[in-house]
């Protein structure tokens, strides 16, 4: 088939629109984890995830107290992202939704709000390496059970992960011990709390960090996690650098524990820094 000059010019002009297209569909979503604004959520679900969304987050991670809607519920605030146009691609769970009597009913919640991963926030085990191998047990029994749905476990660390075992994190022995389809999600402010290095941990932990809170920490014990994001100890440039050349970030996360302003003001806040430093 012959190509007239016309239609070469008008395919020309089309090439910026499509690398363009393309740079969009490269681009890494930033969300919020919904626990930094857990007063204003509990006073009202729907005002506050409209809220965010109107502020540029792209999604939101639902948390603890999600376990208890019903179906119906669940539909409902499906919808309601959909009609804000943003995602929901993961939730955080209580250690016990895990359990084999509440791991399907997660399963089944997670399906209906769209998510790819199932995330354990956190975990309390026996402090030992047998006690830590147990949960990498859960976990990958876990993801023998979401496969077949299409759905992954995920883990997200706390303080007690980054406490050695002798020589070794709990949440190395997490890591060498579950399968490749269980998601390490870094929380990178408790990880600078303990004296861990987050772009070392994800460079260790290639394909492995598809999403991470991106959650600050100062070392000055008057503010701690109240530091807004940008504004603490986090090389952030350099954690973004590591989780999109080898962690296999996916989407990223802000999480805050609180500030000096209101819950709304800190996460419009924190966006606002997490756009200077990782520019869309």
């Amino acid at each position: 088939m012959s190509t007239t000059r016309r239609s070469f010019l008008a395919m020309s002009a089309m090439v910026p629109f499509a690398l363009k297209a393309f740079a969009a569909s490269k681009s890494i979503p930033v969300g919020l984890e919904l626990y930094s604004v857990r007063d204003e959520l509990g006073k009202n679900l729907e005002s506050t995830v409209t809220a965010v969304a109107k502020m540029g987050y792209q999604c939101v991670e639902f948390y603890g107290p999600y376990f208890q809607w019903t179906e119906a519920q669940t539909k409902q605030y499906k919808k309601l992202i959909d009609d804000l146009g943003i995602k929901c691609y993961s939730t955080h769970n209580d250690q016990s939704n895990f359990n084999p009597e509440n791991i399907s009913r997660a399963r089944d919640m997670n399906l209906i709000l769209g998510t790819r991963y199932v995330v354990m926030a956190s975990a309390k085990v026996d402090p030992t390496v047998d006690g830590w191998k147990k949960l990498a047990d859960t976990l990958n029994t876990a993801a023998d059970t979401l496969a077949p749905s299409g759905l992954k476990p995920g883990y997200h660390n706390h303080q007690p992960e980054w406490v050695k075992i002798g020589d070794t994190f709990p949440l190395e022995i997490l890591a060498k011990n579950t399968k490749p389809s269980v998601m390490m999600q870094l929380d990178v402010g408790t990880c600078l709390e303990s004296g861990g290095d987050p772009v070392a941990w994800i460079k260790a932990n290639p394909g492995r960090i598809h999403s991470m809170h991106c959650k600050d920490w100062s070392p000055d014990p008057a503010i701690g996690y109240k530091v807004l994001f940008g504004e603490g100890k986090a090389d952030w440039k350099a954690i973004f650098a590591a989780a999109e050349s080898v962690g296999g970030i996916e989407y990223y996360l802000v999480e805050q524990e609180g500030s000096r302003y209101s819950e709304l003001d800190t996460v419009k806040k924190c966006l606002d820094g997490f756009r200077r430093t990782h520019p869309a």
